[in-house]
């Protein structure tokens, strides 16, 4: 076991760890650590704990200090000028006619190097806009192409659902999210209704998943030929929330009705296999945020 403590460099960024190296660090504090892009600041989320070596990367980089006053004034100070090299990037993709929205800029704490982070549409042949920047701000410039959730995350906004998005407020990694999970869900198939700003399906269609995943497997599927009442009959349709089982019937009068039973009031003779198809197998498409911390 490993003593480590978590770190995020963003608001509801990835959580990243880090030896604590016997310094008092409580959850809250800031703290100056050394990363694969140089020297970074960043707010302790998790305070120390023991966690196994697999669930940490090697090496495990230690934290050089609590951060100082004059730390946390330097931080600041590279936040505002975070903002004039944000107009300032602008005025230079006008002037060079790119067709590429910039979504954000972040300046390293050791002041070493400048990203801007930009979408668009393809490829961008951005040489000569990095090299006016590079004249201008005299240090290293990256430009840095992302997707439409990693720009969501960036800006926020409200969802569909009238609260702040979840990528911008609390969620630190993007899990894949298909078109399956709306199915078994029962959710309407129309892309407006489970389809977040982004244009992407929400990511909120996986936080219940494992619990429909979970009944589903203790319920027949359907298709599948159960006895009821002395009686064969085919499931028609499961309702996953109510645990009940819809079956499609005649009537005396010979009319098709539906009738519903609980699990446990009948007995599966004949479990339909469930075959993926195509459009189940559709995966909604992630973009790695590694470099958006």
């Amino acid at each position: 076991m490993v003593t480590v403590v978590g770190v995020r460099f963003k608001k509801a960024g990835k959580i990243y760890y880090f030896d604590p190296d016997e310094l008092p660090i409580q959850i809250g504090d800031y703290v100056i650590l050394e990363t694969v892009r140089g020297i970074e600041f960043g707010e302790v989320v998790v305070g120390k704990k023991q966690v196994s070596e697999n669930e940490i990367v090697a090496p495990l980089k230690k934290v050089l200090r609590i951060a100082t006053k004059e730390d946390i004034e330097h931080y600041n100070n590279n936040k505002e000028n975070e903002a004039e090299a944000f107009n300032i990037c602008l005025e230079k993709i006008k002037e060079h006619g790119l067709e590429m929205n910039l979504i954000d800029v972040e300046y390293t704490f050791d002041n070493n190097k400048i990203i801007f982070y930009f979408t668009a549409d393809g490829r961008i042949d951005f040489r000569e806009l990095v090299k006016d920047l590079a004249t201008i701000f005299k240090t290293r410039i990256e430009l840095r192409q992302i997707g439409v959730r990693d720009e969501s995350k960036i800006i926020g906004g409200l969802g569909p659902c009238g609260r702040p998005l979840c990528c911008s407020t609390f969620l630190g990694d993007f899990e894949p999210v298909s078109i399956k999970m709306a199915k078994d869900q029962n959710l309407s198939l129309n892309p407006t209704k489970i389809s977040g700003i982004c244009g992407r399906l929400m990511c909120c269609l996986k936080y219940e998943q494992d619990v429909y995943e979970s009944i589903r497997s203790e319920l027949p599927k359907v298709g599948s030929i159960i006895m009821a009442e002395e009686k064969e009959m085919k499931v028609a349709e499961v309702d996953v929330i109510r645990r009940k089982l819809k079956v499609k019937m005649k009537n005396a009068d010979g009319i098709e009705i539906f009738k519903e039973y609980d699990p446990e009031d009948v007995t599966v003779i004949e479990e339909k296999s469930e075959e993926p198809d195509e459009e189940n197998l559709i995966v909604d498409e992630i973009f790695e945020d590694d470099f958006i911390k």
